[in-house]
């Protein structure tokens, strides 16, 4: 558990591991052999970052994927000792030979440096989603990152860029992208099962609750500013960052303060909304290179102690094409395709249509196939040994956590917004292009 790099070391470290961005296109990082397992760490072991590692651990068994866990890094001392007891007892008699050992990491840039890792997973706090992964793809790993991809849009921007500038693999959590009722319904829809594609609405779940604001003292084991990284300096909170402990004085893994929290994240427009806009995408086309052209909503904003994300909010966009984009609070969460012949509505676990044939007559031979992943984390271990592009991309996860943000920037202003995709800009409106970014507390700067 070393101290963290200092300014100047970490400047040595990456002057001496990365290319600087835009001046040209580093090579891929060598495939390892066929017999080699691929060496795979952790960048944040909490509630989604712990669960991403035990999947990848259990596919990894399987001969054919050959994956080991080497390495798990958390700024809380607590959880990254959890995580490496966790992949150990996940190990025990059920490889041949040693178990592997597993590095415990504070730092992720330490992590990052070592030459023996092919791949990562990162389940960081949005906030910290793009430094951790441009780091990542600058050190040539193969990167799994959760959702959404990135807090800003400059931050996907640069993301995309760095991924593609160092030939690596990401693949987004939008793991809705590898279930067959989603993909089965974007198919349909991008065939013409619906006539004339219209509207698509999108649910979203409302956040609820309060945050109690009272400070503390920062848990023993905890680097509680390095947690804050590009954000203000504020004092430390639990109901801000993540519950200690549960009753038996273990890491307590229920749903964090911070995905309330504005600083930290955009709330449920980015948290359940990359999700269903990144099916609304897909099912519309142009998901890789395309988006809204237009997005007005309005969205209430409570005070509720440390909690300031938005809670129930109306979205309206529309589409190059005149397709519209209606988001809105409800339930169940879910995508609903509209057309000239029929409407398609799918969730998590269910398929339903207008009329039941929609769902039933197979598509006709030369229809349009979407790619088919069965599992998300498999299609991302394959790839990451293969070179080849996952399921959902960095393209893919940029464009649609762009609908999500957007809508949120449309939603502080309170009014229509029209957007170029292309160029990711709005147009003749300096106040929303302000809004893109935001500062970045030294030294973690794009």
């Amino acid at each position: 558990m070393n101290r963290a790099l200092d300014r100047r070391q970490f400047l040595a470290a990456a002057a001496a591991t990365a290319a600087l961005p835009g001046l040209s296109t580093s090579p891929r990082r060598p495939r390892p052999s066929p017999n080699a397992a691929l060496r795979i760490g952790a960048i944040g072991v909490g509630r989604m970052g712990l669960g991403d590692l035990r999947a990848v651990q259990k596919l990894g068994l399987d001969a054919a994927l050959h994956a080991h866990v080497v390495a798990v890094c958390d700024l809380d001392e607590s959880r990254a000792r959890a995580a490496q007891q966790t992949m150990l007892e996940g190990y025990r008699g059920k490889l041949e030979g040693a178990t592997p050992e597993i590095r415990v990491y504070r730092d992720f840039r330490e992590l990052l440096a070592r030459d023996d890792l092919d791949a990562v997973t990162i389940g960081t706090p949005d906030h910290w989603h793009a430094l951790c992964a441009i780091a990542a793809a600058r050190a040539k790993k193969a990167i799994y990152l959760q959702k959404p991809l990135t807090y800003s849009v400059a931050e996907g921007h640069a993301l995309v860029r760095a991924v593609r500038e160092n030939g690596v693999v990401l693949q987004v959590g939008s793991q809705q992208r590898s279930d067959e009722r989603f993909r089965r319904a974007c198919e349909l829809v991008r065939n013409g099962r619906l006539g004339k594609l219209a509207r698509v609405r999108v649910t979203l779940p409302p956040d609820t609750g309060q945050g109690d604001p009272k400070p503390g003292p920062v848990p023993d084991g905890f680097d509680h500013d390095t947690w804050l990284g590009p954000t203000a300096a504020v004092p430390y909170a639990e109901a801000g960052v993540h519950p200690r402990s549960d009753a038996a004085g273990k890491p307590d893994y229920s749903r964090p303060g911070w995905l309330q929290i504005r600083r930290y994240c955009l709330g449920m427009i980015t948290g359940w909304g990359s999700h269903m806009n990144d099916i609304a995408q897909w099912g519309h086309g142009g998901d890789v290179d395309s988006g809204l052209v237009e997005i007005e909503a309005e969205a209430e904003f409570p005070q509720r102690g440390l909690f300031d994300v938005h809670t129930k909010f109306a979205a309206r966009g529309r589409w190059a094409d005149g397709v519209e984009l209606v988001q809105a609070t409800g339930e169940p969460a879910g995508v609903r395709f509209e057309g000239s012949e029929g409407w398609i509505f799918v969730q998590r676990g269910k398929l339903e249509a207008s009329r039941e044939e929609l769902l039933k007559e197979p598509l006709p031979a030369g229809s349009l196939a979407l790619r088919v992943s069965a599992n998300h984390y498999r299609d991302w271990l394959e790839c990451a040994r293969s070179g080849a592009d996952p399921i959902c991309p960095v393209e893919v996860g940029h464009r649609s956590n762009t609908v999500c943000v957007i809508t949120h920037i449309a939603m502080q202003l309170g009014r229509k917004l029209r957007w170029d995709p292309q160029a990711e800009r709005f147009l003749d409106d300096d106040a929303a292009n302000a809004l893109l970014d935001y500062p970045h507390r030294e030294p973690w700067t794009l």
